[in-house]
């Protein structure tokens, strides 16, 4: 929390000393602010709208009346180097892009390819889901860290693959375990976790990983899932079973609900999705 009001308290500073410098594009959905460059602030505008299209379409959310529209619209601050972001937003020395979900912010820097490719697409995302389905229900992580990362269809042929190489390897996490881990509080370095999970064939099985093997099959599966979803049973029901999650149903409640004549459980889920991965 410290930590949270720590980067709050810096990115307002910084944003009172560009005040008189800001420049502003306007769309339908967005605001973007910039000191300079008005190529590259146009480049994140046009991206951000088609990102927007492409993620509601995706996942079947409504469009709902005035939803980030006018007053609403979301800002997108660029700052003009690497340096003056990072010092802006406390964010690591590998951070290309970051996003404030309370504040409705999103935040990089000018000439960031990766962040326009990439980033922008994720942490919007997270936006739109978070808008969706609020803070109060008992949403997984899991799943909207998938929802994210599937907004990224640059790379998504490539991640389906990692997760089919997993699945035939052996070496995927139980939903069970998914569901108990927090991996923000995963430590990357110096660590080894052991997993209990089950094989191909249904058989009782360890995994001995490090930290960062941990936390990418984590997100690897967390994508695998609501590709699955999504692809498997339609964008439709998927909003519905967020939407039941979001008005406080069980994650089993949630999938019942949804999926009635195929996935009532976490272990039917599991089931259904690992056979997904089979035939992919």
């Amino acid at each position: 929390m410290k930590r949270i009001f720590f980067i709050g308290l810096l990115f307002i500073l910084f944003s009172w000393c560009f005040a008189q410098q800001w420049q502003e594009l306007k769309g339908e959905h967005f605001i973007v602010y910039y000191t300079k460059d008005e190529r590259f602030a146009r480049q994140v505008l046009d991206k951000a709208e088609i990102y927007y299209r492409e993620i509601a379409s995706d996942l079947g959310y409504p469009r709902y009346s005035e939803f980030w529209l006018w007053d609403k619209r979301v800002k997108i601050y660029i700052y003009p180097d690497k340096e003056l972001f990072l010092k802006a937003t406390g964010q690591p020395s590998w951070s290309e892009g970051m996003a404030d979900y309370g504040a409705k912010k999103i935040i990089s820097y000018n000439l960031s390819q990766v962040f326009l490719e990439s980033i922008l697409a994720h942490e919007m995302a997270h936006l739109i889901f978070r808008d969706f389905v609020g803070f109060k229900g008992e949403i997984p992580l899991w799943l909207d860290e998938g929802v994210a990362q599937w907004a990224e269809r640059a790379k998504r042929n490539h991640l389906k693959q990692m997760a089919k190489k997993l699945y035939e390897e052996d070496r995927l996490l139980s939903l069970e375990d998914m569901m108990k881990l927090d991996i923000r509080h995963i430590r990357t370095e110096g660590e080894v976790y052991v997993r209990s999970t089950t094989s191909k064939d249904g058989q009782p099985r360890v995994l001995f990983l490090s930290g960062e093997n941990l936390v990418s099959i984590y997100y690897l599966q967390a994508f695998s899932l609501v590709g699955f979803l999504i692809e498997r049973y339609g964008a439709d029901s998927f909003t519905h079973f967020c939407r039941n999650l979001r008005d406080g149903k069980k994650l089993n409640n949630a999938l019942s609900a949804t999926y009635p004549n195929y996935i009532r459980t976490l272990e039917e889920l599991e089931r259904r999705w690992r056979k997904y991965l089979s035939e992919q």
